[in-house]
């Protein structure tokens, strides 16, 4: 199928496709994109924002009717992405149906039971119960990478993420169209994750996150060195280091980074380090169950021995259970500290000088973690009071999220025709944009739109095709001609459409073919011969006796039968044959009510017979000349002669014969025809 497509077209509204953010538009946090084409309806995520809570921090999905959508794609565990997921599926009126990896929906159950735990707001804010969260598995289906499916004419498949286990990448095609969404997605790989791999179909639309702008990542080996180097700083000067993570994704890296370089330390041995996460030995487990998940490395490692089964790091359910007794490493959730144990820790550990945070993700506007990187004077604790921030602040990106480099170098190898941005503060989606603008502009070979729209503003894109039908059964036996025509039914199913011969409807789908046959009753006080004279005025010819004194058939679909003073018309019902069926009715009705005068029926016919030749012939002589024509003839079969050629016109049957020259046949053949009926219409 062609396809075309210009956002400033103007085209049929089935031609449309939208894309609108409901979260993570010129923001980072509450991913939620809304696609819609064809009919369908498509969300894309369903997250919360870490920087607020309650129902303030869900996407604008007030201005959406859930119960329309039919597909909704989670590409990963983050809370950003999948944290409104249990109270859509639970409290509002959505009745599709969801997709995510077995990794994602592993690790999802857990990741929101932590939120649900350590979330600081009270039982009447909560979006969701724990009830709520089981519940919602139920809804949750799996599918693996390169898993093709097709789900009410949408198809779609999964492609290895990198940035998590199990982040996955949407390929999703509506009618020939198709549209790549990233989620968040990492093209380097680390320690134990694979990087985004390059789906093998060019989209037509690309959605990519925007997180880093058009900044460039450090080299994998300089970031591990430098966050080593600040943690055994921090710890051989008698301090506590705390690093905030989620209890799953970066922190999995950081803990084979920090086991190994243990490892290679033993001056470091007797300095502990702790993964404080309630949900540490159960996220391992899934992290061992998935090892195939993971890069070659890890897999060729697990042969020998789990690196997931840590030798220098212990874990730690809560405070309760920690003695804050010396120089330590601590890993804790969340990530942001806006609540949980490392929000305690770090207001515990805030006022000493010797002891040290390291951010090792992206922040959030709005949270504790990208505030205390402006470096302020004073913190305000949970509890509002104010205290000294002495700690040292440092911060090395772990998160992995594409830097300019590589989402540049991503767009270069799809060359999509348009790319839409989401999941970016506004000042760095805005120099991403304009960077790729500048970059793709001076490169002639190719023409790819950018949009960066805010959370509610939709990308109105137009894409056009020729519709192809396929040609299937009986019609498709003997090879068509050149410029022939074919007849049958035109299926459409799921954006494809097909030709069928009417028999074979229920060879090829699901339908049958039905006749109906229409039938009407009318009162008839006359014979049949009157009748078949008062029809023969509608059309010469257009009447034929099936049974003497009984039956007539007009225009070969119409039958009429003369039973006990009652006339009953049968037909089957098409568009044509209702015409003809509603211009029988109309005739006889008349007659019954005595608006046609039959005894004068038969002079009148010959009279516009008579009058009928007269205009014929002063019309050809006008058209062709006065010799055309014979100025006397006899019978039914007038000659006419037009530069040499022969052809004859039968005025009762009003039909042209000419052998020598078809072209004059059908001008002759029109002419007759317009003529006669122009002058029955004026009768």
């Amino acid at each position: 199928m062609a396809q075309t497509n210009d956002a400033r077209m103007p085209a049929e509204e089935s031609d449309l496709l939208q894309i609108k953010p409901l979260g993570a538009g010129q923001e980072v946090g509450r991913s939620c994109i809304m696609l819609e084409f064809k009919g369908k309806k498509i969300m894309l995520d369903c997250g919360i924002h870490p920087g607020l809570s309650g129902m303030d921090a869900l996407p604008y999905v007030d201005l959406i009717e859930a119960d329309e959508i039919d597909l909704l794609f989670i590409s990963h565990f983050h809370l950003d992405h999948c944290g409104a997921l249990p109270w859509f599926l639970m409290k509002t009126s959505f009745r599709g149906r969801c997709f995510m990896t077995h990794a994602t929906k592993a690790i999802y159950r857990w990741m929101l039971s932590d939120y649900i735990k350590i979330s600081n707001i009270s039982t009447e804010q909560m979006l969701y119960t724990e009830a709520d969260l089981e519940a919602s598995m139920e809804k949750i289906e799996t599918i693996n990478f390169h898993e093709e499916r097709d789900v009410m004419g949408v198809r779609f498949c999964a492609y290895n993420a990198g940035h998590v286990l199990g982040a996955a990448m949407f390929m999703i095609e509506i009618a020939g169209i198709k549209i790549l969404y990233t989620g968040d997605f990492s093209r380097q790989e680390d320690r134990h994750l694979m990087a985004a791999e390059v789906p093998p179909v060019k989209p037509d639309v690309l959605i990519t996150e925007s997180t880093y702008g058009t900044h460039i990542h450090e080299k994998r080996e300089d970031r591990e060195n430098r966050f080593t180097s600040l943690v055994q700083k921090t710890v051989q000067q008698g301090g506590r280091c705390l690093i905030p993570v989620f209890a799953l994704g970066r922190a999995q890296e950081l803990l084979l980074i920090l086991d190994e370089f243990w490892s290679q330390n033993p001056d470091l041995h007797e300095i502990p380090i702790y993964y404080a996460s309630s949900l540490a030995k159960k996220c391992m487990a899934v992290y061992q169950t998935y090892i195939n998940a993971m890069n070659d490395r890890i897999r060729r490692q697990i042969a020998v021995n789990n690196p997931f089964v840590f030798r220098h790091i212990s874990n730690l359910k809560g405070i309760d259970h920690f003695d804050d007794i010396g120089p330590c490493v601590v890993m804790a959730s969340p990530g942001m500290m806006q609540s949980g144990l490392s929000r305690e820790l770090f207001e515990s550990w805030c006022t000493d000088p010797k002891n040290g945070v390291i951010i090792a993700g992206y922040c959030v506007e709005g949270t504790l973690a990208k505030t205390i990187l402006s470096e302020p004077e004073e913190i305000t604790t949970l509890s509002g009071q104010k205290l000294p921030l002495n700690m040292s602040v440092d911060y090395i990106s772990f998160s992995a999220h594409t830097d300019y480099q590589q989402t540049s170098e991503f767009i270069r190898i799809l060359r999509p025709a348009h790319v839409v941005l989401v999941h970016g503060e506004q000042n760095e989606m805005s120099r991403l944009k304009l960077a790729l603008q500048r970059e793709y502009e001076a490169d002639a070979s190719t023409d790819i739109k950018f949009y960066n729209p805010r959370n509610t503003h939709a990308v109105d894109l137009y894409f056009r095709g020729e519709k192809t039908a396929k040609v299937m059964g009986n019609l498709a036996a003997t090879k068509p001609e050149v410029g022939s025509k074919l007849s049958g039914v035109l299926v459409k199913r799921d954006f494809k459409y097909h030709l069928l011969a009417p028999s074979d409807l229920g060879k090829y789908t699901d339908m049958s073919m039905s006749v109906v046959t229409q039938r009407q009753s009318i009162p008839w006080s006359s014979s049949l011969s009157t009748l078949e004279l008062l029809l023969d005025r509608i059309g010469a010819g257009c009447v034929e006796v099936v049974e003497p004194d009984r039956k007539l058939r007009v225009f070969n679909c119409v039958e009429l039968t003369v039973e006990q003073k009652m006339i009953v018309m049968e037909w089957q019902a098409t568009h044509v044959n209702d015409v003809y069926a509603d211009a029988v009715l109309a005739c006889i009705m008349q007659n019954e009510l005595g608006g046609t005068n039959i005894k004068g029926a038969s002079k009148q016919t010959k009279s516009e017979e008579s009058r009928f030749r007269e205009c014929l012939m002063e019309t050809l002589q006008d058209t062709f000349g006065d010799s055309c024509v014979p100025k006397m003839f006899k019978g039914e079969v007038l000659p006419i002669t037009v530069s040499g050629k022969c052809a004859e016109i039968n005025l009762e049957t009003l039909t042209v014969t000419c052998a020598e020259d078809e072209v004059l046949r059908q001008i002759l053949n029109t002419t007759v025809q317009k003529l006669h009926q122009t002058l029955v219409s004026a009768n």
